[in-house]
């Protein structure tokens, strides 16, 4: 028995029952109603014209101009010259310290120490005259070549009573053969001379 005979059997004689609507009905009908909403259309809207350009605004301007890039070769110039020159100096006072130290050197200075003649002239104490400029050493002009045969040397002395510049030269005219002494005096700061005993260093 379907569930509309049952209600009508249930009724009051002379009524009449509303039928139920379908549940099945409504939702299969649903979504032929929501295919038959359509949504409208956008509008096409057409231009005849080109486009308004948008606004243009100017480029600030710099108060100054940036300063321009310098080179890098005075500062390359400037080290390199640098480097250069303190290389140039350590290699003197090495070279000067090689003469303080060598053994034709210490020759020169006992024999004037014990030189009678110039211990007159300058006094005693004869020592090598120091500068400032090499931390209170003395400077020697000249070069001590003696594998060549060649030494020539001249630097400042100085005794209790005065100073003056000795010049030392002595060569070595052959292989195998001792140095001869061709010249070797002091000349004091008054002007006089003093010849030294020649001694030969060895």
């Amino acid at each position: 028995m379907s569930l509309r005979t049952s209600l009508r059997a249930l009724a009051p004689t002379g009524r009449t029952l509303r039928p139920l609507p379908s549940l099945r009905a409504r939702y299969t009908t649903a979504p032929e109603q929501q295919q038959q909403v359509h949504k409208s259309k956008p509008e096409v809207e057409t231009f005849d014209k080109t486009a308004r350009p948008g606004l243009y605004y100017a480029r600030p301007q710099r108060e100054r101009d940036l300063p321009p890039l310098q080179s890098k070769w005075p500062a390359v110039l400037a080290l390199g010259a640098l480097g250069v020159s303190a290389w140039a100096v350590f290699m003197v006072f090495v070279t000067n310290q090689e003469k303080l130290s060598s053994s034709v050197m210490q020759q020169i200075m006992n024999t004037i120490r014990e030189s009678p003649e110039l211990r007159a002239v300058i006094g005693e104490a004869i020592r090598p005259e120091p500068v400032w400029w090499l931390n209170g050493d003395p400077w020697i002009s000249g070069a001590i070549h003696m594998p060549g045969g060649n030494i020539d040397l001249s630097f400042r002395v100085k005794g209790h009573k005065g100073a003056g510049t000795l010049y030392f030269t002595s060569i070595r005219r052959e292989k195998g053969q001792p140095f001869q002494i061709l010249r070797f005096k002091v000349i004091a700061d008054d002007g006089t001379e003093v010849n030294i005993n020649p001694t030969k260093p060895s």
